[in-house]
Parts: C-alpha cells; structure tokens; sequence
C-alpha cells in the first residue's frame, strides 16, 4: 500500500511540476480556497470509501490526497463528496 501510495504521489507531482505553468487562475482559486473538493464514487470497490471509522480509503482518495499533499503541503487538505456512477 505504502508503495502504491508513493507511485501516485510521485506521478501526481511530476503532472503537476509539468503543468505548473498552465495552472494560472484555477490553481490560485485553490489555494484561495485552502483545499481540494474531490467527489468519489463509492460505488466502485476500491476507488473511494469510508471504512469503519469513517476514514475515507481508495486510490481516488489517495490520489486527492497526493494532490493536496502538492499544493498545500498537507494531505489532509480534501474534503471527499461521495458520488454515483452516473454523476
């Protein structure tokens, strides 16, 4: 898990390092903001859940957090909106 974590991570950073330049506005809005909104469809096993204790798990997630993790320098910066397929 750590090692998939560390791939998105290291992929996220690269595509945003890449795009940094194009970013202009809508990274300012973000940062503006003080986190990322990411929706998850929690349909799909794996992609975005609350376990249990209601912490949400899932490559979706994981990836909003690697981003968050980017511009904010803080993982935790994501609030999750919980998503169907067809949205």
């Amino acid at each position: 898990m750590k090692l998939c974590k560390l791939t998105v991570a290291v992929m996220v950073l690269s595509l945003l390092a890449a795009g940094a330049a194009f970013a202009g506005k809508d990274l300012d809005a973000v940062k503006k903001k003080g986190f990322i909104q990411a929706g998850v469809n929690g349909g799909v096993f794996g992609f975005g859940m609350p376990d249990e204790k209601g912490v949400w798990k899932g490559l979706d997630v994981d990836t909003a957090r690697a981003v968050a993790a980017a511009i904010f320098g803080d993982a935790n910066k994501v609030k999750f909106t919980p998503l169907t397929a067809q949205q």
